[in-house]
């Protein structure tokens, strides 16, 4: 009896082994991926489906095939605020960006990128992606599918244009793209990129699938999990949802202590190493942003009332471009199994104006508060919303902020909250309540001091209180492991201090810590100089002009250093180089025009003043000089 009870036993066993995420065996830090041609080799069908899809078309070189833009004379953007032109073209098959600035008639100011990639798999965008050396950085401009036009790119708008110098970090590239390799020691250079997204982003790495494979081992997949490789299917729902969200949840995303942007594998909770933050207003349930689909999903009628995930109604495999509408009304009216008629209220005629379909009604396309330009399909799932009668076709009302929502968990700890908080207000929105809120966080947090103090270094940075980092930088718990940020943030305070020993102190931590962080580099040279370390500050501002020669601010600090050794045609020249790069450079005009003071050249000098002040009519040195003059 007991042995019958066991093998009646055993087909439940499995099956509820199928669902954790301790049963497969390519979670192991040990097993490597593989490559999206070693699994073609066994599933071509598969692979060539999936590399039509969104995914699959994510991202890759700037090469015609790739570009879903249209070129020639009307593919000019504007940028009013900056006054300056982008002009993008094809030339030899690559692809370049002109950026220029005219004064009556006459071009003043350009400067020529090439685009190493395009972004987006021509849906809603195709972004663009400049290489320089390894260092990866977003382009100003964007090329909207759905509009036919080009415009500033997300984020570019309203005098926010950072130009050619937006860094692009782990989180934002392995979002967009398959696991690039990131050079140890830097914030946005990589010694290797892919191609788009690939099949291990959703089912884990493959050596130990491919191993088995090529010793003949074959697990019949209608009886039971093969757990060398994770099928989504076979997970809870929730481990199925954390695996879409790990790039369909947008929001404010904080790193665990200890992990990468690489940690998370299929099969994964993902707070095991993010937690992912949204703040929400009053107009949340209207208004959102793009990437946000499983939130919207899990906000859905549908998706608290079932057990539906993502994989209910997408297959990933196959674009959403060549799936057929009835797929995705058959998922609806699997549920809903009752007679379309006698589940659906519309008249018939405006049934039949959208062609019958529940998803034109329910999941209205509407636009994004952060992308322009695109319209999305709402996954809030709902009755009380129809097609065309979406929030955003209303006029927007004054948002009020709610407060800021952790999705990754039930409940975050308020040392969590506090980093959540600080990491929106850096991203996204400068507001002192957010501040607020993470002083009184911090009061709450029962964790150990070394736990808490990188957040308050942080906390403080953000404040701007310089004397509350000087005592910090010497309170430094028992066990605390110094990270390079909160090094250079306590250097950072102690710089603005005037201590110039002690910054130079914790910027030599934070270099040691990430040697190819050039903004880190940057900071070390400057106070080296303000230490009149000459040597060793040239040395620390080459060796960022070595790594990437289109940095005006390491340009200009390596000019003013050699001026005061009265190198004075060295110094100049490395001005020069900044202004070519940035026409609007202040201390760089202020610096060029000192020098030609210096050399008695006062027209020059003047009309180096005069940009400066047409630039910001308040600056108090442009101001003094051209009286002086």
């Amino acid at each position: 009896m007991l042995r019958r009870f066991a093998l009646i036993a055993l087909p439940l066993l499995l099956l509820w082994y199928c669902k954790q995420e301790s049963g497969y065996k390519n979670l192991s830090p040990e097993v490597g991926y593989v490559g999206i041609q070693t699994c073609r080799s066994c599933h071509e069908e598969i692979y060539q489906t999936f590399i039509q899809t969104g995914m699959g078309r994510s991202f890759d070189r700037a090469v015609p095939a790739k570009s879903d833009a249209s070129f020639g004379a009307h593919a000019l953007v504007y940028d009013e605020e900056a006054n300056l032109y982008y002009f993008p073209y094809f030339q030899d098959s690559a692809l370049y960006i002109r950026e220029f600035r005219l004064e009556d008639g006459d071009t003043v100011h350009q400067r020529v990128e090439r685009v190493a990639y395009i972004v987006g798999s021509g849906q809603h965008t195709n972004s663009h992606i400049l290489d320089v050396n390894g260092y990866i950085y977003q382009a100003p401009i964007t090329f909207y599918t759905q509009r036919g036009a080009w415009d500033l790119a997300p984020g570019f708008r309203d005098g926010e244009n950072l130009r050619f110098s937006r860094a692009l970090n782990s989180e934002c590239i392995t979002c967009h793209n398959h696991f690039p390799a990131p050079v140890e020691g830097s914030l946005n250079k990589f010694s290797f990129m892919p191609s788009g997204i690939e099949c291990e982003r959703c089912h884990g790495p493959g050596e130990l699938h491919v191993r088995a494979r090529l010793t003949g081992k074959v697990v019949d997949t209608s009886r039971m999990a093969d757990f060398t490789i994770v099928n989504p299917r076979r997970l809870s729902r929730e481990l199925q949802m954390d695996i879409c969200q790990r790039c369909h949840l947008q929001g404010v995303a904080v790193l665990n202590e200890g992990k990468t942007f690489y940690d998370f594998k299929p099969g994964m909770r993902l707070h095991e190493v993010m937690n992912v933050f949204l703040p929400r207003f009053t107009s949340s349930h209207e208004r959102f942003i793009m990437a946000s689909q499983a939130d919207r999903l899990r906000l859905s009628p549908c998706y608290k009332g079932s057990d539906m995930s993502c994989i209910t109604c997408h297959n990933p495999h196959q674009s959403v471009a060549v799936t057929s509408k009835e797929h995705y009304n058959k998922a609806c009216l699997n549920c809903h199994e009752k007679p379309r008629e006698s589940v659906c209220t519309a008249p018939m005629a405006a049934r039949q104006a959208e062609e019958d379909n529940c998803v034109f009604c329910h999941m209205p396309p509407s636009g994004s508060t952060d992308i322009p330009h695109v319209n999305i399909t709402d996954h809030n799932i709902r009755r009380d919303i129809i097609r065309g009668q979406t929030a955003l076709d209303r006029p927007e009302s004054k948002a009020t902020f709610l407060g800021l929502e952790i999705l990754t968990k039930e409940q975050g700890s308020p040392l969590e909250m506090a980093n959540g908080y600080l990491a929106l207000y850096e991203k996204y929105l400068q507001s002192d309540y957010l501040l607020d809120s993470v002083e009184v966080l911090l009061e709450r947090s029962q964790e150990p001091a070394e736990k808490e103090f990188s957040t308050k270094v942080h906390y403080r940075f953000i404040r701007g209180d310089d004397k509350a980092l000087a005592g910090l930088s010497l309170q430094l718990p028992e066990g605390f492991k110094m990270d390079p940020w909160t090094a250079y943030r306590l250097g950072e305070g102690l710089y603005r201090q005037m201590d110039y020993p002690q910054a130079l102190r914790f910027f030599q931590m934070a270099t040691e810590g990430m040697p190819y962080n050039l903004e880190f580099r940057e900071k070390l040279g400057l106070v080296q100089a303000s230490l009149k370390q000459w040597k060793e500050a040239e040395e620390s501002l080459r060796f960022v002009l070595k790594e990437n020669p289109k940095r005006p601010l390491a340009l200009c600090n390596l000019g003013f250093m050699l001026v005061l050794q009265n190198r004075f045609a060295e110094g100049e020249a490395l001005y020069d180089q900044a202004l070519a790069l940035d026409p609007d450079y202040e201390q760089a005009l202020l610096n060029k025009a000192a020098v030609r003071l210096y050399q008695k050249d006062k027209t020059t000098a003047r009309k180096l003043l005069q940009r400066i002040l047409k630039i910001n009519p308040e600056h108090p040195q442009a101001q003094q000089l051209l009286q002086n003059l």
